[in-house]
């Protein structure tokens, strides 16, 4: 045993890699872009319009950012403990954020004057990330590399 906690370290696989990566991605990236950016450019003075432009133009980019990262983390999930796994938490976790994918996107198109179900869709997907973040991921040892 080192004096160092770093180099006892256990080697991660490609899929525990794979899930927390997707993870901080797409959830760092919504909670990011709607707590942080859009705050910050009505503080620094930006026309209201301009920024609602932004947010048209970057919060569909973003759902689907999620959906696709959901996605891949399910996949992850299968691999790494099975249908069981998939069908537990995080698994409902992440089909709940497919889910609010599709309802962004039908609300976008068919009620695109709406903002509120389009807004719901998307603070469903931060919130079901954050509660994905405080669960723990799929074990190091059952993950095959991918």
């Amino acid at each position: 045993m080192s004096k160092s906690a770093i180099s006892d370290a256990i080697p991660l696989s490609a899929g525990v890699i794979t899930w927390r990566l997707a993870l901080t991605c797409w959830v760092g990236g919504m909670w990011m872009f709607h707590f942080v950016l859009l705050p910050m450019l009505e503080q620094a003075g930006m026309a209201s319009l301009l920024v609602e432009g932004v947010a048209d133009r970057l919060r569909p980019a973003l759902v689907g950012f999620a959906a696709f990262c959901a996605l891949l983390q399910l996949w992850v999930l299968w691999l790494a403990e099975g249908r069981r796994a998939v069908l537990g938490l995080r698994g409902q976790l992440l089909f709940a954020v497919l889910g609010l994918a599709l309802l962004f996107f039908l609300a976008r198109h068919w009620w695109s004057a709406e903002l509120f179900w389009q807004l719901l869709g998307y603070l469903g997907q931060a919130f079901c990330g954050l509660l994905l973040v405080l669960q723990a991921g799929p074990a190091i040892e059952s993950v095959r590399n991918a």
